[in-house]
């Protein structure tokens, strides 16, 4: 596996650099690599940087919040509704209450 050569630029000081033909040829061992030692690369197209490889930070979701947003409210539901319940053909009331 080629190893990234060392250049230096103004914005990604002492990051390895790789050129595009060579990561292409050679990415998923690149990616190991950099997924093994939570290091970086940055690819480059003409001398040029391009896109920057780094390992992925792994983070655990916390079991408080994680519904937080998704609950909605669609109205009141603590007052009484009596009147839309005895006011309804098909409740089951209705016909005890009038015996």
């Amino acid at each position: 596996m080629p190893q990234p050569t060392e250049r230096p630029t103004a914005a990604h000081v002492g990051t390895p650099t790789i050129s595009a033909s060579t990561f292409k040829a050679t990415c998923l061992e690149l990616m190991d690599d950099i997924a093994r030692t939570d290091g970086e690369i940055i690819v480059t197209k003409h001398g040029r940087p391009v896109v920057r490889v780094s390992a992925v930070q792994a983070t655990t979701e916390s079991p408080w919040g994680f519904m937080r947003g998704s609950v909605v409210q669609h109205g009141d539901i603590v007052s009484p509704d009596d009147e839309l319940w005895a006011a309804s053909p098909t409740e089951p009331l209705a016909v005890r209450r009038r015996v």
